[in-house]
């Protein structure tokens, strides 16, 4: 089992407060090209045909007007980074393995189950961190009522059969 040093002890002893991350601030896109006007072609008309001393009535061209179609203008979003907060000192990391009954092994699927649907997922060290900061926050005798709930089993590796 490893040391807890002065650094850890002081995250232990201090309040914890939850941390939400401060969201990028999003500028306005720049002001797009407005759409031009669709043109509209004119109706041409043509004069009237003399054939044979048989006038006839102007015949009329007709066009439909054409219609540029319109263009999709998708704003681009510009994203700033977030202003650096101060470096806090990298915490080292301890390894370690432990021996648990396959119930209460069962849980941690069932925790992060419901912090998923809670919006919350964890992983197993985060669910083993939060109930050492839990029992850290309890008083003696809240703490030995605790542990008494807690069988002893037999530590070690299982016998390979």
């Amino acid at each position: 089992m490893s040391k807890i040093n002065p650094l850890q002890a002081a995250a232990l002893s201090a309040t914890t407060k939850k941390v939400v991350p401060v969201k990028a601030a999003v500028s306005k896109p720049a002001a797009a090209k407005p759409a031009t006007k669709p043109t509209v072609a004119k109706v041409a008309t043509t004069k009237p045909v003399v054939t044979k001393a048989v006038m006839t009535k102007p015949v009329a061209a007709v066009s439909t007007p054409k219609v540029a179609p319109k263009k999709v203008v998708k704003a681009a979003v510009v994203k700033t980074k977030p202003a650096k907060a101060e470096k806090l000192p990298k915490l080292k990391m301890e390894r370690d393995s432990f021996t648990m009954p396959k119930v209460e092994y069962a849980q941690f699927s069932v925790l992060k189950e419901r912090l998923i649907k809670l919006g919350q997922p964890a992983k197993k060290s985060e669910l083993l961190r939060a109930g050492i900061m839990q029992l850290t926050a309890m008083t003696d005798a809240a703490l030995k009522a605790a542990m008494t709930k807690v069988p002893t089993i037999k530590t070690g590796r299982p016998n390979k059969k």
